[in-house]
């Protein structure tokens, strides 16, 4: 038994979960991605921010990338039901720092396109955004949208087309019509967008972890005198 592979540790914790959620995991799983994620910047209200998790969690979106220079993100369990156990949030927070700099900075060095959401510009609709690569959606704060710097850091720029007299929907729903859009794009297409296996193994021992939170410490103590005594 390999201590350092995942795969044992989940084995053995996989034990003590019904098998209808060890089926639950990999039906989600299937549809899991990296090749899109979402960057939240300054957002304030938490029925938004609570919004958003849960539909990046609804269409198979597994990381969240949280700016907060000026506003915390906070999260309204009532409107997530749940949804922020199964997403992974990178909060960028640090006093003093240019969070919004290094948020995007990362993610361009990891092979992400970073693409602006707002109504100021109009390069693309999200149904012709080209996808055929990794991208990451910037979504701005509630009245002002994204900062100077995220607009000027950006690579290209998504609008939804809009023929009344407000100027722009509010952010988690055009959140949610952007993600519709692009993920049902991505499930129709050619493009490598599932997550790899070891991605999924580290998935599988996070949610398992979830589910088993107020005995996990006990269980893994045990898994680990185990694979002691059998070496």
């Amino acid at each position: 038994m390999n201590q350092n592979h995942p795969h044992t540790l989940i084995n053995y914790l996989s034990k003590f979960i019904t098998e209808h959620k060890k089926r639950r995991f990999e039906e989600v799983l299937r549809y899991r991605t990296r090749y899109m994620t979402v960057v939240l910047e300054d957002i304030y209200q938490p029925h938004n921010a609570s919004a958003v998790v849960r539909s990046c969690d609804c269409f198979g979106v597994q990381d969240l990338h949280i700016i907060e220079n000026r506003n915390q993100y906070r999260i309204n369990p009532d409107v997530t039901l749940g949804s922020s156990k199964w997403v992974n949030l990178f909060r960028y927070n640090h006093p003093g720092q240019k969070n919004t700099e290094v948020c995007l900075s990362q993610l361009r060095s990891h092979g992400y396109r970073l693409i602006a959401t707002t109504p100021h510009r109009d390069d693309y609709s999200p149904d012709a955004l080209p996808i055929d690569g990794k991208f990451a959606l910037l979504f701005g704060t509630e009245e002002t949208g994204l900062t100077k710097s995220a607009l000027d850091m950006a690579d290209e720029y998504v609008r939804i087309p809009m023929v009344g007299f407000t100027e722009s929907f509010n952010i988690s729903v055009s959140a949610a019509i952007i993600l519709y859009q692009l993920t049902t794009k991505l499930w129709c297409s050619e493009y490598d967008w599932r997550l790899t296996e070891p991605e999924r193994e580290e998935i599988r021992l996070q949610w398992v972890r979830q589910i088993l939170k107020k005995r996990i410490e006990t269980l893994e103590q045990e898994f680990f005198k185990i694979y002691k005594s059998e070496n």
